[in-house]
C-alpha cells in the first residue's frame, strides 16, 4: 500500500507553530534560585503543529498542501523558510496584529528542562481569507486533515468540514478542548486518552469505553474515532468494528509531535485505499518509531516500510 502513497494529495489546515530548541550543557545550579544553569551550545528550529503534520505526510511521500496563519514577524518568516525548504505547498496568511506561535524548549543532558510558549489569536478577517482559500483548494485533494491546537486558527472548522464533506472528501480532525460539537460531520477524530476523558468522562472498562464512544460518535455523526492511549497503544472504534493495536515503541524518548505522526499516517493510508485495520496498524508502527526521536520529528516511508 505504501507504493501508492506518491499519488496521494492531502490538504492540512490548522494552527502552525515554530518549535525552537536550545540545547546545552548543565554543570551547576544557579546561585540565584534552585534551577539548573544551561550553557546553550546549539539552537534548532523545526516545523510544529499543523506544519509538523504536513511534514510527516510529505516524509511518507504524499503531496501536501498546508493552510494556516502566521504573524508578520521573525518567527513567521522562519516558518515560511522551513516550509519552502521542505517543499511543502504552503498558503500562509499573514496577520500583522498577531505574534506567530512559538514553543521554546530548553534541553540539557537530553532532558527537556523548560518550555516557554508565545501565542496570539488571529483576527477574523485573516481567518475568513483562509476559509476562502480552503474552499478553492479542497476539490484537488484526496483527504483533509484539520489540526486543532486551540490557538484560534480553526475558527471556521465547522464550515470547513461541511465544504469538504460536500465535495466528497474524508475529514480527519485532531481535536482540542472539550467543545467537540464543532467537529460534527467529520469522518474520524483522533483524541489522546486524556482528551477523550475530558469529553466522555472516566470509563471503568473496555466495554464502558466502547459504549461512551458509540454514543459520542452518534451525537457527532462520526464514521470512526481513534483514541491514542500511550503505553496501551491505540484503539479505533468504527461502525461495526473495533481495532486495537498495542504500543510498539521499544524506547520512548520524546512523545511531542507523536499525534501529528499518527494522524498524518492514518490520512495517507486511507487516501491510498487502505481499510481501517491496515491504516491503524501502520499509524501505530509509525508512532512507535517517532517517539524514539527527540522533539517534533517525522517517519520516512523507508523507515516505515522496514518496520512493517
Amino acid at each position: 500500500m505504501l507504493d501508492k502513497v506518491k499519488n496521494v494529495r492531502l490538504l492540512v489546515v490548522g494552527d502552525v507553530m515554530l518549535d525552537r530548541y536550545w540545547f546545552g550543557e548543565v554543570s551547576r545550579i544557579s546561585p540565584e534560585a534552585p534551577v539548573p544553569v544551561v550553557k546553550v551550545q546549539r539552537i534548532e528550529e523545526r516545523l510544529g503543529g499543523a506544519a509538523n503534520v504536513a511534514r510527516n505526510a510529505l516524509a511518507l511521500g504524499a503531496g501536501t498542501v498546508l493552510l494556516s496563519v502566521v504573524g508578520d514577524d521573525e518567527a513567521g518568516r522562519s516558518l515560511s523558510r522551513l516550509l519552502a525548504e521542505s517543499e511543502i505547498d504552503a498558503g500562509l496568511h499573514v496577520d500583522r496584529d498577531i505574534d506567530t506561535t512559538v514553543k521554546l524548549r530548553v534541553i540539557g543532558r537530553q532532558q527537556q528542562l523548560l518550555r516557554i510558549d508565545f501565542e496570539t489569536t488571529p483576527s477574523h478577517e485573516v481567518l475568513q481569507a483562509k476559509l476562502s482559500e480552503f474552499a478553492s483548494r479542497v476539490a484537488a485533494c484526496d483527504v483533509v486533515i484539520l489540526s486543532d491546537y486551540g490557538k484560534g486558527g480553526l475558527a471556521h472548522i465547522s464550515e470547513m468540514i461541511r465544504l469538504a464533506r460536500a465535495a466528497g472528501k474524508p475529514v480527519l480532525v485532531d481535536p482540542k478542548g472539550d467543545e467537540w460539537g464543532k467537529y460534527a460531520g467529520a469522518t474520524v477524530i483522533t483524541p489522546n486518552r486524556s482528551e477523550l476523558r475530558e469529553v466522555v468522562g472516566r470509563w471503568t472498562s473496555e466495554e464502558d469505553l466502547a459504549e461512551r464512544v458509540l454514543k459520542l460518535r452518534g451525537e457527532l455523526g462520526l464514521e470512526a474515532l481513534l483514541v491514542t492511549r500511550s503505553e496501551e497503544g491505540m484503539t479505533l472504534f468504527a461502525a461495526d468494528e473495533a481495532h486495537h493495536q498495542p504500543a510498539r515503541a521499544r524506547e520512548v524518548f520524546d512523545v511531542s509531535g507523536a499525534g501529528d505522526t499518527v494522524i498524518a499516517t492514518l490520512a495517507v493510508m486511507l487516501a491510498a485505499g487502505a481499510g481501517w485495520a491496515e491504516a491503524i496498524r501502520t499509524a501505530n508502527v509509525a508512532a512507535g518509531i517517532v517517539v524514539g526521536k527527540l522533539g517534533t520529528a517525522v517517519v520516512t516511508r523507508e523507515e516505515l516500510a522496514a518496520a512493517l
